[in-house]
């Protein structure tokens, strides 16, 4: 590690990148070919504002011209790297034909369903059954099949980000050069003779941060973009959970990103060195009211600490005419590559790419997945988010009873647990007494104190259970089939809110300075618990968690959330009822009124 060089406010931190050899990189080789009916264009250098260059792969098909460009932007790679060929499956196979061109060797699944078998975990991991999808040997990591675009009349650009692998300068994240990074590649591809001048951006989790990054820079020739499951707030979505840092998933990530031949951006030394909302942080979040451009955004319900709560606040805070959310219960790459969201994104883009009419004038604002439990549920569009005719109900906490009900209890009561014991933590349940839909986001308002600091992690989980009182787990983070309803975490000296922004069901943290707790006495808080939707059918259990430690641990399973870096210490102890009311408000949304559903079931 280096100190090389820093900026107004903070000094940035660099590490040495990782060789690109050891990402099985090809290797920087110029070419064009024509293959399976396309004109292959490998490392094409494009020159950025300040002289460094950017290599790009452009594939698009032969002899076409005034093509509309779909653009990804990673430190992925733009080859087929190795976490693309762990994930896909072993081996490729001979599949379709092209245009009378030879067939074209096509990994059958995007996952492999022996790499996610029951290795002894609580529940097990579940594989990837809910869709099976071919993608040609094109395609990059999370990104657009060239194969399929350029068959539909698109150009493919994929680029590899500043300082990655063999692109020049040097590697950061998220950052203003990034975002002017990508303006310069849209108005690029505008100007290449292939282009008709309209370009689009696409792909999933850094393809599609990167889009609300280079959207808010507003390029003359970026007219849409499709971010599929992209957090937009890198503080309060991915790195600092109400103020506590993640140490797991973020250091796997960088380790596993880092290829390059010069330095690369130390995050986990920055997030330690920036416990709290400043400009280094600043700087990572583009300013959503400047997109304009036509949106279609797409998250699930499961990845609570990723990409759930910034992707539906990118839909919110955009100033887009023209946008649409989905947020569905499946999971995330699967349903990026099915035929059913191929066909949607192809509508999309034609529609705003190429001036094709009424592709979507059947579409509504949103479209939401009201689950059941794993990969059940029923499709519902909604004409915005929050859902218009959302109902917000106070379920109070009651510590003697360990329960939730609609009466404050008046007695005061207090339920403690040892937050240094795996395991341990405060549980309150409340029986539904008719079918019930919870759609939004939920806060809980609670009373807490610390025994022995001043200072307290709270981790908090809404579950589900069924009429037998058996749990009913649900996709998370896209590789496990025992998630939650939803998550929620805070660090109580974090509690401060932003008054402006915050609203009775989703407080706004400021996270500008540390406010200790009282010491020897209650004080009040509210967790921001992040959006999910879930049907109760009469007779099942709302469950609430409240816990010093993570909720759900995978042993050895690095690409997974953690926060072990807690400030806790000894005993917490939660106040309910007389002077110390504590309540989960839950957003009810009435059975009346409910607009026409599709069933979209099991696999």
């Amino acid at each position: 590690m280096a100190r090389i060089e820093g900026s107004d406010t903070y000094e940035m931190i660099y590490r040495l990148g990782s060789p690109p050899e050891e990402g099985l990189y090809p290797g920087r080789a110029r070419s064009t070919r024509r293959e399976h009916g396309l004109l292959v264009e490998r490392d094409v250098p494009v020159e950025m504002r300040d002289g460094v260059r950017l290599l790009v792969d452009v594939f698009r098909p032969i002899d076409a011209t005034d093509l509309p460009t779909l653009l990804s932007y990673s430190p992925y790679g733009k080859h087929v790297r190795k976490s693309f060929q762990m994930y896909s499956g072993a081996g490729q196979h001979e599949v379709g034909r092209v245009a009378g061109e030879q067939a074209v060797p096509r990994h059958l699944n995007m996952y492999s369903d022996d790499m996610y078998s029951d290795d002894g975990r609580p529940v097990g991991v579940m594989p990837y059954a809910d869709v099976k999808t071919e993608l040609s040997h094109y395609t990059l990591w999370e990104g657009p099949d060239p194969l399929f675009w350029c068959a539909n009349g698109y150009t493919v650009v994929n680029a590899d980000a500043r300082g990655s692998w063999e692109s020049e300068g040097t590697l950061t994240f998220q950052t203003r050069t990034e975002a002017l990074d990508g303006y310069d590649l849209v108005e690029w591809a505008a100007r290449q003779g292939w282009s008709n001048g309209r370009v689009g951006m696409t792909g999933v989790s850094y393809l599609a941060w990167s889009q609300w990054n280079v959207a808010a820079t507003q390029p003359p020739h970026l007219c849409a973009i499709n971010p599929w499951e992209g957090y937009s707030d890198p503080y309060r979505d991915f790195c600092m959970h109400g103020g506590m840092r993640e140490t797991r998933f973020r250091s796997w990530w960088i380790e596993s990103t880092a290829y390059s031949r010069t330095r690369v951006e130390d995050v986990i030394e920055m997030g330690k060195r920036h416990p709290f909302l400043d400009q280094y942080w600043i700087d990572r979040t583009p300013d959503l009211s400047r997109i304009e451009v036509p949106l279609y955004a797409v998250v699930d319900w499961g990845d609570h600490g990723i990409h759930t709560r910034g992707t539906i606040e990118g839909f919110k805070q955009v100033s887009s005419r023209e946008k649409w959310l989905e947020v569905h219960g499946r999971f995330k790459w699967p349903y990026f590559y099915r035929p059913e969201s191929l066909d949607k994104q192809l509508r999309f883009f034609n529609t705003f790419l190429k001036g094709e009419q009424g592709l979507v004038s059947d579409w509504t604002r949103v479209s939401i997945e009201v689950r059941e439990s794993y990969l059940v549920g029923k499709m519902r569009g909604e004409s915005a988010w929050p859902v218009e005719r959302t109902e917000y109900r106070q379920l109070f906490l009651d510590a003697e009873k360990g329960s939730l009900s609609p009466t404050a209890p008046l007695e005061a009561r207090t339920a403690s647990y040892d937050c240094e014991v795996a395991g341990a933590c405060a549980r309150f349940r409340y029986v539904f007494p008719e079918d019930t839909e919870l759609t939004g986001n939920m806060c809980l308002s609670v009373w807490v104190e610390a025994l022995g600091g001043n200072d307290m992690d709270l981790f908090v989980a809404v579950e589900k259970l069924d009429e037998h009182g058996e749990r009913v787990g649900f996709p998370l983070q896209s590789k496990f089939a025992n998630g939650p309803v939803a998550l929620g975490w805070l660090r109580a000296s974090h509690r401060e809110l932003d008054q402006k922004r915050s609203t009775p069901w989703q407080p706004w943290h400021l996270h500008e300075r540390e406010l200790p707790l009282p010491v020897g006495e209650p004080f009040s808080v509210d967790v921001e618990i992040l959006p999910s939707s879930t049907l109760f059918k009469a007779g099942e259990t709302l469950e609430l968690l409240i816990a010093g430690r993570e909720l759900f641990i995978y042993p050895g399973d690095v690409s997974v959330m953690e926060h072990v870096d807690t400030v806790n210490v000894g005993v917490h102890r939660i106040h309910t009822g007389g002077e110390c009311t504590s309540y989960l408000l839950v957003p009810v949304v009435p059975e009346e009124k409910v607009a026409e559903e599709a069933d979209i079931g099991r696999p």
